[in-house]
């Protein structure tokens, strides 16, 4: 006889009501880690690479077209803050005034598409066609309508180019924060009466100040890159770009790579500087910002 349990049924689970919370897996690695990683892996090749000569130039290969690290270190200072601050600091100016720029133009697009949505067409047809320009080919046409700039100052034609580099990320991503606004708090602005304009300044810009620092994280190191691009036809005499010309000119191999490297650290530090203000602007966006 049974004692009122059914033939075959499976025991009931324990409650999990009160046991201790799961702890994390001892192997579980800090988010910086894959990145170090990946830069130790770079470090590592380049070090190979360059050590045994296996990128060469000249007769028979001699002369290896890839510097060990320290050999770049080495240059660094040799050549001293005081050079490579020269040239920096007037591509930092070039990618400062498109970066402001740029992206002033690019959210005020996608507030114009937010009030006229008939406009979302035609915004986001300019913003790919900005995307597709070739920029080292339209350079020159720019530079003829620029003109040259005063010795030692920021070149026009460079910082169009770097405002051309941010604007189509930073419109289609601040389009895209608009139209994740909640449509109860659009709601609310309409029952009180408020139009387009209020429910985008009171709501969908608040949405979409997390969609805006990650797009201006993205554009950030563009327009340095777009700068630099600039300055080989922008008529400048300082600045990374011609720095980098008259390296290679000179075939001073060591300077060209430390120059390049400068160039990485300059765009590197602005996404961090970015990243940094839009994790304090918009504690609420959590660690996504």
């Amino acid at each position: 006889m049974s004692h009122g349990s059914a033939v075959g049924t499976e025991p009931t689970a324990p409650s999990r009501i009160g046991s201790a919370p799961t702890r994390p897996s001892p192997f579980t690695l800090p988010r910086w880690a894959p990145g170090a990683m990946g830069l130790l892996v770079v470090l590592v090749v380049w070090w190979v690479v360059g050590a045994a000569n296996l990128v060469g130039r000249g007769a028979g290969g001699n002369v290896s077209a890839v510097p060990t690290p320290p050999e770049v270190l080495q240059q660094l200072v040799t050549d001293g803050f005081s050079f490579y601050w020269r040239n920096a600091s007037v591509t930092l100016a070039e990618a400062g005034i498109g970066f402001a720029v740029g992206n002033a133009l690019a959210v005020a697009t996608a507030g114009l598409v937010l009030l006229a949505p008939w406009l979302e067409r035609l915004a986001t047809q300019l913003a790919v066609i900005t995307y597709c320009l070739p920029l080292i080919a339209i350079g020159p046409v720019i530079f003829a309508v620029a003109g040259p700039p005063i010795s030692g100052e920021p070149s026009m034609t460079a910082a169009v180019l770097a405002g051309l580099s941010v604007y189509f990320v930073t419109v289609v991503t601040t389009i895209q924060g608009l139209k994740a606004a909640d449509p109860s708090g659009l709601d609310v602005i309409a029952v009180a009466g408020g139009n387009r304009f209020h429910q985008l300044v009171k709501v969908q810009l608040i949405t979409a100040v997390p969609y805006i620092f990650t797009a201006l994280k993205i554009a950030a190191p563009a327009s340095v890159l777009g700068a630099i691009l600039g300055e080989f036809v922008g008529g400048v005499d300082r600045g990374l770009g011609p720095a980098m010309v008259s390296a290679q000119e000179t075939l001073n191999v060591d300077r060209l790579w430390a120059l390049a490297l400068v160039a990485v650290l300059v765009a590197g530090a602005a996404y961090a500087v970015i990243a940094l203000a839009g994790r304090l602007a918009t504690p609420w966006a959590g660690k996504e910002s």
